[in-house]
């Protein structure tokens, strides 16, 4: 019994002891001290734990350091030991430590099988691209036949660098002539989708050499910008090297804003590029590119948080999440989420935008932007208002007018339709627009999604998210007519769907005129200068009567007016005593009088037509001011 005690101690202790340094390993990778924690990780190899998970680490820890040697050797172990057991994330890693190391072929190879393995629930772990959102775009105004990209919001405008108007220089006997890049400021159009007119953004900082791709302190009293180097004969072939330089916001005697006191900062290097600054929403920290000592490949994203006094912090690496062996460049940052354009992460040629979500400063890995937003062309200086989810991307693709070209886009979800739906409405049979209606648009599933009312001309308009190839349906209202409706389907390869709507008066002798419901009776005459009801006119309230009889809900107001003849003030009090006549009757053969609000007499102040006193008319001129009309309040 002692004997088993003592056993089951050893197991126990020796479990627990394995628990701890896989514990600590964990620790130090999660704080990316990779290169200590492949350390601890090939201790339990060597003590005899080949399990997956340690190999995974192993693996992981040098690539992660950029070992490729020793990634492709642990990461080789792995897959050989356990086969089709392994992650396909660790396929794709394998063919990476293989092009990291210069054997493509092999990483092709590697890559192929990757490519083969059921990786869809795995994407999300190796980049590829997504298809969460849809992506629209649209060339803008100012693009040439050079290049023009890095766009910029500043205020209500657009700042980007451009090549025209600039003075040409041949950088050998061998180089096509390149123009420089200087910044413009563009006036946005009323929908803020292109830039109406442009002009140079400042003589201060723009240079007799390139400028390109800016970005503002959160008060825009501070500008960072990559340039050139300053030094040196602007004609000659040393490789010049970019660097990020300021500048601050000074106020004119003319109220105009100057850009004054421009000076590098301070972790520019004459023996590497720093350049593409993009600051953080809160303004506290600066991503930048650059191929300074510690970076993995050709150019990494770094950060610097902004201290006091223009002072900076040593540059941070964003690490192999982000970074790659081959380009990331043109960052842009939002509250939660970094984009960049990457050469090397899964893409589709060239440079493609990528996205990572970020928390406290740790990144998820990037996720591809996708057709059309990406091509097979370089896409990059991707800028956004997430609020909107619409924003500006350039491309060099072959569409465009020139070699670099800023594009306008707007994102929309999967599966999701911006439209207009628009339309009129009518009366079906005389074909006369109707006037406030109220249509309400209904989705799939009966829900009230949104509701407008049309105009003066009958017609109505609605811009909205739909779900594409679904069905949605059209509910009309209006008094003095039955309810209308229509189905129609959201077709994503139009623009805009028209879907006019028909109505049907609810009563013959309800009409509209002039956007009023009215009850259209025959003529009602009076004898002259009389008010008394006369027989042929009775027959016409009676018809009053039954309408009302027949919508016991309905409220009218009764108008009568005179011809121009005879005195004004006569024609007022003639008119008055008729509509009160109307009304009386009215109530005599049973309607309630809280039913008609109003009975009045206009005299001849609202004449149909020309004929005013001392006009000589026809006597079915007259006639046509000679009127008493029921005007519908409620049905």
């Amino acid at each position: 019994m002692k004997k088993i005690v003592t056993i089951s101690f050893i197991i126990i202790f020796s479990l627990g002891f394995s628990q701890e340094k896989y514990e600590v390993g964990n620790l130090l990778f999660d704080k990316m001290e990779y290169k200590e924690a492949a350390k601890i990780f090939e201790s339990q190899f060597e003590n005899g734990d080949k399990s997956m998970v340690v190999l995974e680490k192993i693996g992981d820890a040098y690539y992660f350091s950029t070992e490729m040697n020793l990634a492709n050797k642990w990461y080789g172990k792995l897959i050989s030991t356990y086969g089709k057991a392994v992650s396909p994330k660790y396929f794709y890693r394998y063919a990476q430590s293989y092009i990291g190391i210069g054997k493509v072929n092999q990483g092709k190879k590697w890559m192929m099988k990757f490519s083969k393995k059921d990786y869809k629930a795995n994407l999300d772990s190796v980049g590829v691209v997504q298809e969460y959102s849809e992506y629209s775009l649209k060339n803008i105004s100012i693009n040439t036949m050079y290049s023009e990209f890095g766009p910029t919001y500043y205020n209500d405008k657009l700042i980007f660098s451009s090549a025209k108007d600039s003075n040409y220089f041949k950088a050998s006997s061998n180089v096509k002539q390149l123009p420089f890049l200087n910044f413009y400021i563009g006036n946005l159009g009323p929908d803020k989708t292109d830039v109406i007119s442009s002009k140079e953004f400042s003589t201060k900082i723009n240079s007799k050499l390139n400028e390109a791709t800016l970005c503002f302190s959160k008060d825009l009293k501070k500008v960072y910008y990559t340039g050139n180097s300053i030094t040196g004969n602007k004609n000659s072939n040393v490789d010049k090297k970019l660097k990020i330089y300021s500048a601050t916001a000074k106020q004119n005697n003319n109220g105009e804003i100057e850009w004054k006191s421009i000076k590098e900062l301070p972790f520019n290097n004459d023996n590497y590029s720093v350049g593409h600054p993009a600051i953080s929403p809160d303004g506290k920290k600066i991503y930048f590119v650059s191929d300074m000592p510690g970076t993995i490949g050709g150019a990494d994203i770094f950060v610097v948080d902004i201290l006091p006094n223009d002072n900076y912090s040593k540059p941070k690496n964003l690490g192999p999440t982000i970074n790659t062996f081959g380009k990331e460049m043109f960052p842009f940052v939002t509250e939660n989420k970094l984009y960049f354009s990457s050469n090397s992460h899964n893409g589709l040629g060239g440079l493609d935008v990528f996205e990572s979500e970020y928390l406290n400063s740790t990144f998820n890995s990037p996720k591809n932007l996708g057709e059309p937003l990406n091509s097979s062309f370089d896409d990059f200086s991707f800028i956004i208002k997430e609020d909107l989810s619409t924003g500006f991307v350039c491309s060099n693709r072959t569409s465009g007018k020139g070699d670099d070209d800023i594009y306008f886009f707007e994102r929309t979800k999967a599966g999701i339709c911006k439209q207009f739906i628009s339309g009129y409405i009518s009366n079906n049979i005389t074909g006369e627009r109707i006037t406030n209606a109220k249509i309400s648009l209904f989705s799939k599933k009966g829900d009230k999604l949104k509701e407008v009312v049309s105009d003066a001309n009958g017609n109505y308009k609605f811009q909205q998210e739909f779900v594409c190839n679904n069905n949605y349906l059209l509910k009309v209202e209006r008094i003095g007519y039955k309810n209308g409706e229509k189905l129609f389907s959201i077709n994503k390869s139009l623009s805009e769907i028209i879907v006019p709507i028909g109505l049907d008066r609810i009563h013959e002798l309800i009409v509209e005129e002039n956007g009023l419901l009215k009850i259209k009776i025959g003529a009602i005459y009076f004898d002259l200068n009389k008010w008394d009801i006369r027989q042929d006119a009775a027959l016409e309230f009676d018809k009053i009567v039954s309408l009302m009889n027949e919508y016991p809900k309905m409220i009218i107001d009764i108008e009568s007016h005179t011809d121009s003849r005879g005195q004004d003030k006569l024609n007022l009090i003639l008119s008055r005593k008729r509509a009160k006549a109307a009304k009386d009757y009215i109530i005599f053969k049973g309607i309630d009088a809280s039913r008609i609000r109003n009975a009045e007499g206009f005299g001849e102040t609202q004449l149909m037509n020309k004929c005013q006193n001392g006009k000589r008319c026809s006597e079915s001129m007259h006639q046509l001011n000679r009127r008493s009309e029921f005007i519908i309040l409620k049905i």
